[in-house]
């Protein structure tokens, strides 16, 4: 089924959906660490939040945050490529290009660009968990466009 897209009127939103975006928008600025701090301070659930969050953009950030390429440092062994490429598939990224380096040393460099509009989780954690597997030594953000 194909997406559809509206643009309405802030006033005749929900108040829900509004507060989801003083959520997103607390979450972007750092003025906030975790989803948790952010639903309090705006008085919206957890679950409302992760509800619309994925249905709710400003209109001059829809584009812009889409697309993120990351750079990773990844030992050289069987596997751990299809593993980092599976957890971001789990997050909800697409990976729309891979390139990788001849591994130097035992460990290669991997760009990848990942589409980040269905992201399950915020960014910031997907890259935290990237980073936690065995044999991966640097995960970094090269550029968001």
């Amino acid at each position: 089924m194909r997406e559809r897209y509206y643009l309405v009127r802030e006033d005749i939103l929900p108040e829900a959906v509004l507060k989801t975006l003083q959520v997103k928008q607390l979450l972007a600025s750092g003025n906030v660490k975790t989803v948790h701090e952010a639903v309090e301070q705006v008085g919206l659930s957890r679950s409302a939040f992760y509800k619309y969050k994925d249905g709710i953009h400003q209109l001059n950030q829809l584009e812009r945050d889409r697309i993120v390429t990351i750079s990773l440092d990844l030992e050289h062994r069987s596997g751990i490529l299809s593993q980092m490429l599976a957890l971001v598939a789990g997050f909800g990224g697409n990976v729309l290009t891979i390139n990788q380096s001849i591994p130097l040393q035992g460990v290669a460099n991997v760009v990848i660009s990942v589409e980040t509009s269905r992201l399950t989780e915020e960014l910031d954690e997907m890259l935290s968990k990237l980073r936690s597997v065995t044999g991966v030594k640097k995960v970094q953000i090269v550029g968001q466009g």
